[in-house]
């Protein structure tokens, strides 16, 4: 059975992202959200995002909340920060795969890669 899963780790302060609002999208000619969650303390998602029937091919969008994340123990960063919400576009050729998409992230980059 097909799944989306993700986590976060915080590499500015070499720790998972706790709390960090996550909204996935589907994008088939609208931008429709089917699915909503937080990560918790080891900065992952209590449950998949999506599986089974509910993860179909093709575009998603995943947006996490990042700049939140930071502005809760960060006072010192600028406003608006350089990192605040990201999103990241992918595509899903396979739905019975497994699809793992992590972020790294610290108030100044982000990056990330097809997981296991």
């Amino acid at each position: 059975m097909g799944r989306l899963t993700t986590h976060v780790l915080d590499t500015a302060n070499g720790k998972p992202g706790k709390g960090i609002a996550v909204a996935v999208y589907r994008l088939d000619g609208e931008r429709r959200e089917v699915a909503r969650a937080v990560t918790n303390h080891d900065g992952r998602c209590d449950q998949p995002l999506l599986e089974g029937p509910a993860l179909e091919a093709g575009r998603y969008e995943i947006v996490f909340g990042a700049g939140d994340y930071f502005r809760a123990f960060d006072n010192t960063l600028p406003e608006p920060p350089f990192v605040d919400e990201v999103v990241l576009r992918f595509g899903v050729a396979d739905p019975a795969a497994h699809y793992h998409v992590p972020l790294l992230v610290s108030p100044w980059s982000y990056s990330t890669y097809r997981g296991s």
